[in-house]
């Protein structure tokens, strides 16, 4: 087991950077019950969940006994008007002072939810593809690997989005389970034909059921979250094997990331909550992962 790299996100917990999100968890809670059930590593979680001054966010993880594995950062990359270099320099301080590997981009849409996104024109997408080459160069400078998450609601979420970076940037891609299947891509597929360019890896479940509400229209992105669109995984309709021996077969050798994301409506009892899903996520990962050693 030792050359699995297992990690977990704050979002499992709740801990989201969408305003208005739900109850966000204490950040000496969350990383606490990280540690509690068997993560040694984690991402950030949103802007301010941990301090933003590089020394005091190290500082903060090591308490735990966790290492920094890298995080989420969501930026603008269409806009003629905004240049997103400035402010993911000012962010990869931080991964540097933290010994972060990995920097998940998000071309977000400029909204402060994921709830609906702009169709892009021709010049608007060769300015993204762009600046993604250009922060992948940038992050490199800090020792840090960059790559991009195609997700709900932002720039790069379906089947057609994927190809145009697939076919016009070398950045890679963090793969997540997830996402991808909302948004339309079959993540088994995704994981035997592009293996070489997966650098990063979200394992999420999906319940299909509350899959095809969202995708439908009939609710949000953020309604279906509410209503369960996430299972632990192993628990929803994602061949997780599938995808594990997939990437398995190619030698991925980074990072999985457990996530589900969460709504709370309040804080949970000790011991109830998120945990819970999360040690069953764990639990699932760990002995699927045995299977193919």
């Amino acid at each position: 087991m030792s050359q699995h790299k297992i990690a977990g996100a704050p979002i499992s917990w709740g801990v989201c950077e969408v305003p208005g999100w739900g109850h966000q968890m204490q950040q000496d809670r969350v990383l606490s019950e990280m540690t509690q059930v068997g993560f040694s590593a984690c991402e950030f979680g949103p802007l301010g969940f941990l301090p933003e001054e590089p020394a005091l966010r190290s500082e903060v993880l090591k308490k735990h006994n966790l290492t920094a594995v890298g995080g989420f950062v969501p930026v603008v990359l269409y806009k003629a008007d905004h240049d997103p270099e400035p402010e993911i320099r000012k962010e990869l301080e931080a991964f540097r002072a933290a010994g972060a590997e990995v920097m998940v981009l998000a071309a977000t849409t400029g909204n402060d939810d994921y709830n609906s996104r702009p169709e892009l024109t021709e010049n608007e997408w060769a300015l993204l593809l762009r600046n993604l080459d250009k922060l992948e160069s940038v992050a490199a400078e800090y020792g840090v690997r960059a790559v991009i998450h195609p997700h709900v609601g932002t720039i790069v979420e379906g089947p057609s989005d994927i190809e145009r970076v697939v076919n016009g940037s070398g950045i890679g891609f963090c793969f997540d389970t997830g996402h991808m299947m909302i948004g339309g891509t079959d993540p088994v597929k995704f994981a035997q034909d592009h293996a070489d360019r997966i650098g990063h890896v979200h394992l999420k479940d999906v319940r299909l059921t509350v899959a095809k509400r969202v995708i439908d229209g009939e609710i949000n992105y953020y309604q279906g979250v509410i209503q369960g669109l996430y299972a632990p995984v192993g628990q929803g309709d994602v061949d997780m094997k599938a995808i594990l021996a997939a990437l398995n077969a190619a030698g991925y050798a980074g990072w999985y990331v457990l996530e589900q994301d969460n709504v709370l409506s309040q804080e949970p009892a000790v011991s109830e909550g998120p945990i819970e899903d999360a040690q069953a996520s764990v639990d699932f990962l760990k002995a699927a992962l045995a299977e193919l050693d």
